[in-house]
Order: C-alpha cells, then structure tokens, then sequence
C-alpha cells in the first residue's frame, strides 16, 4: 500500500436504524475533509464522535483517520464504544487509546 503523501482524511459511515420491513442498503460514508496534519484530522473526526454520542439515535455509525490513498485506518472510533484506537505502525494492528 503506497501513500501519496497528500495529508489525511477524516470520515464518517453511518448505518441508518432499520425499521421492520426495511432492506439494507449499506452503510454511508461522509468525508469530513482532508487535512496536511493527522492530529487535525483526528481532532475532526473525534468532534464528529463525540457530537453523535451526546445525541442518542439507533443509528450505528464510525469514523476513520487514514492517509490520502490508504485504506488502512490510522484512528478509529465507533458509535457503540468510548475507546479510540490507533494504528501500531510496528504490528499493522489497532490498539486501545489510553488517555
């Protein structure tokens, strides 16, 4: 995987509640913009995290923190949990955020 050293993105998905009857269709995905430094990313999507979870719906979403070009996440947080995790460079793996 090569990154093309053109910043970060922040993002969001988003999977609507469903009501019975209704077909899944996916989840959507928001580009919460790109940014030249990953901390300004981070500082965006986690914005956007904590805003979702102070306003409680059924909806399932998440937010990702990855370098232009990659699809490998760097930060990730998800609507049903209050851990941020961080991509390990030296294992490739996500790890719990200790603040």
């Amino acid at each position: 995987m090569e990154t093309t050293n053109e910043g970060f993105e922040a993002v969001e998905f988003r999977e609507p509640a469903l009501q019975p009857g209704e077909r899944y269709t996916g989840p959507t995905e928001t580009s919460l913009g790109r940014f030249d430094v990953e901390q300004d990313a981070i500082g965006v999507a986690r914005e956007a995290w904590q805003g979702f979870l102070a306003n409680p719906t059924k909806d399932v979403a998440w937010w990702l923190v990855r370098a232009q070009g990659e699809e490998l996440a760097r930060w990730i947080a998800e609507s049903r949990s209050d851990v941020e995790r961080v991509l390990d460079l030296t294992t490739n793996q996500l790890v719990a955020v200790r603040r």
